[in-house]
């Protein structure tokens, strides 16, 4: 889980090559727990609007790196980056791109790189 996370802040900006699907769950699990405590501290301390702030930063922070882990999972099931944006049709992109996030990863070389380990 750790090398998951080290994985994804030292690909930060690379939209290229391929991650696997449990690198990809690995980091949003972590990214939720972090905004957890951040929000349970927060509220323990009553410094909601500082929590906020930082939060805030970090979801800023993370956002691009974010943003390259989801197309390099989706180029891990043979799929454009540009799927992303199927996001914009309701509902319907929104459950098409959970499947593809969900489905296991091709197990061969594809054109968007060799096989994730």
């Amino acid at each position: 889980m750790i090398d998951a996370y080290k994985r994804f802040w030292n690909n930060y900006t690379n939209f290229s090559g391929r991650s696997t699907r449990s690198d990809y769950w690995y980091v949003l699990l972590i990214n939720i727990i972090i905004g957890a405590v951040l929000g349970f501290l927060g509220g323990l301390l009553n410094i909601s609007s500082i929590t906020l702030v930082l939060v805030s930063i970090y979801s800023l922070v993370a956002l691009v790196p974010s943003i390259a882990l989801f197309v390099r999972r989706l180029h891990d099931i043979n799929k454009s980056g540009f799927w992303a944006f199927i996001t914009f049709v309701p509902l319907v992109g929104e459950i098409i791109l959970l499947v593809f996030l969900l489905t296991p990863s091709v197990d061969v070389n594809n054109k968007y790189g060799e096989r994730a380990m």
